[in-house]
């Protein structure tokens, strides 16, 4: 028995210590990159984030494969995007927020012309531009609002009146939402809402009239916790196309088990 002990507690030990060595939050992943061959509108993509994507990373927007995309979960995801070529381009790169589902298979990454060329360095841009695919080398990072808070829009819908659908905006940190509750004020009773799409969710057929609270899960990589609102996020008059502030912020970094990490800021 004290044997068997002993294993289980060297056995607990090594898997700390081993997870405390490998736990990285900025795994570096090697893909390729292009640009769109059309003047992109922030409107354009599946993320439906529409003009607001210009305050997403300077309006640094991209398109992501399906690895990438996650099925829109990567939706408003943050990365640093650097092409290998040291002649032509930065070594910081650019910042990106992923708006977009890439469906071609040449490349992981498509970046909107003002990201592509910002990884250029000066007098490379149209160098870079005519190599049109280059190879890179990418990473998630924490995304930051310093002017917002995590935002819901209520958004349009055709489903009838028992529906109410938000969207999620400025989502800070690198961590994912998996989960969308919303309660009345001064009721215990939550009611799980469902991803519709992306940034997007909703709930038929049970919309509060009184202002509403708000829950989330949300996952780091290796665990979840959730997230309150601590105040009543939409008022009983909500409109639709409306922004309200949740008074939150993500802060949290995800942490996976990845070779090679690096942690640091590429500049």
């Amino acid at each position: 028995m004290e044997a068997s002990k002993s294993a289980s507690s060297f056995l607990l030990c090594f898997f700390l210590l081993f997870f405390s060595a490998s736990a990285c939050d900025r795994c570096v992943r090697h893909s390729k990159a292009a640009h769109f061959s059309y003047s992109a509108s922030p409107s354009v993509g599946t993320c439906g984030y529409g003009s607001m994507a210009l305050e997403f990373t300077g309006g640094h927007v991209a398109a992501g494969s399906p690895a990438i995309y996650r099925d829109g979960l990567g939706c408003g995801a943050c990365f640093q995007v650097r092409c290998k070529n040291t002649r032509v381009c930065r070594s910081a790169g650019v910042k990106v927020t992923l708006t977009d589902l890439n469906k071609g298979n040449s490349t992981g990454l498509v970046l909107n012309k003002g990201a592509f060329v910002s990884m250029a360095k000066n007098g490379k841009a149209q160098e870079l531009m005519r190599r049109g695919i280059v190879d890179v080398e990418y990473k998630r990072i924490p995304c930051e609002y310093s002017r917002h808070n995590l935002s819901i829009r209520v958004e349009e819908t055709k489903k009838g009146s028992n529906h109410l659908a938000i969207k999620l905006l400025y989502q800070g940190g690198q961590t994912d939402i998996l989960g969308v509750d919303v309660a009345q004020v001064d009721s215990p009773i939550w009611h799980a809402m469902d991803r519709d799409y992306g940034p997007v969710w909703s709930t038929i057929g049970r919309v509060p009239t009184r202002p509403l609270y708000f829950r989330m899960v949300i996952t780091g990589g290796y665990d979840g916790k959730w997230l309150w609102t601590p105040k009543a996020v939409l008022p009983a008059d909500w409109t639709i196309g409306s922004v309200y502030d949740m008074g939150i912020q993500i802060a949290d970094t995800a942490q996976e088990d990845c070779y090679p990490c690096d942690s640091g800021e590429w500049k």
